[in-house]
C-alpha cells in the first residue's frame, strides 16, 4: 500500500509544473512583442505568427513564445508531418532515427486539430525544453532542449523556408 501511495504522490508531483503553468505568459512574464508576420501558401492565409520575448532583439538563450493563430483548419497529423519534415531538412537527422520517432510521439501529444481562430503557442525554455499551449491551456511539455532548438529553428533558423516571416518575427522589417 505504501509503495502504491508513493507512486501516486510522485505522479502528482510531476504534474505540478504543468498545473502551475496555466498560461504561456507565466513562463515568460515580462514578454513583449518582438515581431509578427503571416504565413501564406499559394495566396491562402494559413496563420498569423507573433514572437514574444523579454529580450529584444531576441537573445540566443532567452525564453520566448511563438504564438500561431490559425485561419484554416489543420489536422494534428499535418502539423506533425510538416514539422518533422522541416526539422529533418534543417538538422539532417535521418527520417527513421530513434530521435525523430521520439519527437513524433512528443508532437502527437503537443498538437491538436485546429479550426480557424484557434491558437497554438510554443514556449522555448532554454536548457529545459519547451511547452505547448492551445488557446492558453497547457497541452504538453517536452523536457528535451535539443527538440526545442530543432522545433523553433523551423521559424528562426537562417535557413528557414520563409525568410520574410523570419525577418518579421525577429523585428527585422
Amino acid at each position: 500500500m505504501t509503495s502504491r501511495r508513493n507512486v501516486i504522490i510522485a505522479s502528482l508531483l510531476c504534474l505540478l509544473p504543468m498545473l502551475a503553468a496555466a498560461s504561456w505568459r507565466e513562463s515568460v512574464p515580462q514578454a513583449r512583442l518582438v515581431g509578427e508576420g503571416e504565413l501564406r501558401f499559394f495566396g491562402f492565409r494559413i496563420y498569423d505568427a507573433r514572437l514574444w520575448s523579454e529580450q529584444a532583439p531576441l537573445q540566443a538563450q532567452a525564453p520566448f513564445a511563438l504564438e500561431l493563430t490559425y485561419h484554416r483548419a489543420i489536422s494534428r497529423e499535418d502539423f506533425v508531418r510538416t514539422s518533422l519534415e522541416e526539422i529533418q531538412r534543417l538538422s539532417g537527422e535521418p527520417a527513421d532515427s530513434p530521435r525523430l520517432r521520439q519527437w513524433r510521439a512528443e508532437m502527437q501529444q503537443a498538437f491538436v486539430d485546429v479550426t480557424p481562430g484557434e491558437r497554438i503557442t510554443g514556449v522555448f525554455l532554454p536548457g529545459r525544453g519547451c511547452r505547448f499551449y492551445v488557446n492558453d491551456r497547457l497541452q504538453h511539455e517536452v523536457a528535451d532542449p535539443t527538440f526545442a532548438d530543432a522545433f523553433f529553428a523551423i521559424w528562426l533558423d537562417p535557413r528557414s523556408r520563409d525568410q520574410k516571416l523570419r525577418r518579421n518575427l525577429l523585428g527585422q522589417r
